[in-house]
């Protein structure tokens, strides 16, 4: 490549770069507010989320394209190509993210005649699975594996709040029948939470395969540590 077309790639993946993050951002916003949407009890906030989920989608569609035409017009290599492959899988999470934030606000529109009760540990989990989404964009946007391990270490701390919160509201559903419908539509939501931080930890995991060349999927967190020659320790 010439200097001129080496300076148009690399201003398409900085474009591309971009449209990711701003996707994952429109993510982010929908995970808070149909959160927000069911802690005030607003139903005018989960249909915004539920119609802005379009553009989401349309995001999806403009990513792939603009992958499409760097793949076939630049044949990128090594660490370029591990960046656009990277961004592929990424953009299909970020859309399965967001259509588990509108399910959440839908999950909240039928609660409209059964309020969900205890609140605040759906909350809690709430404000870690943000904290997830966060450290697996920073990550991505800084090329940063210590915020792509902090992610994927604390999926198991999502993971036992979530499994205390289905045991939590079991235990509503035994002792008050009359709880059942509520206790039911509290636990969907908190599946949706805890399936949105599985889906941050896909985008951790390929931002270290983007930046190290290591594939670290279904790795433990401690090996995949090792493998990339980090600290093992929480970070």
């Amino acid at each position: 490549m010439n200097e001129h077309t080496v300076k148009r790639f690399e201003d398409e993946l900085q474009k591309l770069k971009e449209k990711v993050l701003d996707m994952g951002g429109l993510v982010e916003k929908a995970t808070k507010r149909s959160m927000n949407s069911l802690i005030k009890q607003d139903a005018n906030r989960a249909h915004k989320v539920i119609a802005r989920d379009k553009a989401i989608n349309q995001m999806e569609i403009e990513i792939d394209e603009m992958t499409r035409t760097i793949l076939a017009l630049r044949q990128p290599a090594a660490s370029d190509l591990r960046f656009v492959m990277t961004t592929i899988k990424i953009v299909t999470d970020l859309e399965r993210m967001g259509d588990m934030a509108e399910s959440i606000a839908e999950q909240m529109l039928r609660s409209d005649e059964n309020p969900v009760i205890q609140i605040d540990s759906l909350q809690s989990l709430s404000e870690k699975v943000l904290d997830q989404i966060k450290l697996a964009l920073d990550a991505f946007a800084s090329a940063d594996i210590d915020a792509a391990m902090g992610c994927i270490r604390g999926d198991q701390r999502v993971d036992s709040m979530y499994k205390a919160i289905q045991r939590e509201y079991l235990t509503y559903m035994i002792e008050d029948p009359r709880q059942i419908t509520a206790a039911l539509i509290a636990s969907n939501i908190a599946k949706n939470l805890e399936r949105i931080s599985d889906h941050a930890v896909n985008i951790a995991e390929m931002v270290i395969y983007m930046i190290t060349g290591s594939d670290i999927r279904h790795v433990e967190p401690e090996k995949a540590a090792n493998m990339i020659g980090v600290s093992s320790s929480e970070t």
